[in-house]
């Protein structure tokens, strides 16, 4: 049972990770540009964003859930413009040389922290845990914190291993890369990124 529940919890990871979005396009921005332990640790803060909205849904804490919810809409426009600020940032900003060096921890925490506050300010991802756990009958029963905890850790490891294979396999395109390449890459993800920003402003806004 706990093997079978892990294995979902793998591909929920997979799944909820794997579409092309704002974080996406940022980890892959980094990794070309900044390098593969940045483009990691980009996506592992997504991961961890993932885990507490899936630990919040899975042992059934309705009070922090209601609270959030309750708030969405200030939480989610802190969100769209934070990425907006992102997107302008880094298509104004200029390439770093990626020379296999070890990177600075003070860069290292500005990537992990960017990309986890920006996962963590969309409140939905709750609901679509909450539907997934109530879907497989193991939400808000004394009996369920062990089965609730191997879905999350089969989650953590599925999300983890996604951004372990994006980072990898983009990190490959980045040795044919020059610096001119870079700069490109910064203005292109900038825009992207940008308008997902503006898209889910406006969506926000009419909502």
């Amino acid at each position: 049972m706990l093997s079978e529940l892990f294995i979902k919890g793998l591909i929920m990871g997979i799944s909820i990770s794997a579409p092309v979005g704002p974080i996406g396009v940022l980890c892959m921005q980094r990794t070309l540009t900044q390098g593969r332990v940045v483009g990691i640790v980009s996506g592992l803060g997504a991961t961890c964003a993932d885990v507490i909205y899936g630990l919040i849904a899975g042992l059934g804490l309705t009070m922090v859930s209601q609270f959030i919810m309750s708030q969405q809409s200030w939480i989610q426009l802190i969100g769209r413009v934070f990425l907006l600020y992102l997107g302008l940032k880094i298509s104004t900003s200029k390439a770093i040389p990626v020379d296999g060096t070890p990177q600075k921890s003070s860069r290292l925490t500005s990537a992990f922290f960017t990309t986890f506050l920006q996962t963590l300010t969309n409140p939905m991802t709750i609901l679509s845990f909450a539907a997934i756990f109530a879907g497989l009958g193991i939400v808000n029963t004394h009996t369920s914190s062990i089965s609730s905890i191997t879905l999350i850790v089969g989650l953590f490891c599925g999300s983890a291993g996604w951004w372990l294979f994006l980072t990898f396999t983009v990190s490959i395109m980045s040795k044919r890369m020059n610096q001119k390449h870079m700069v490109m890459i910064n203005v292109i993800s900038g825009i992207i990124i940008g308008l997902f920003g503006v898209v889910s402003l406006i969506r926000l806004m009419i909502g």
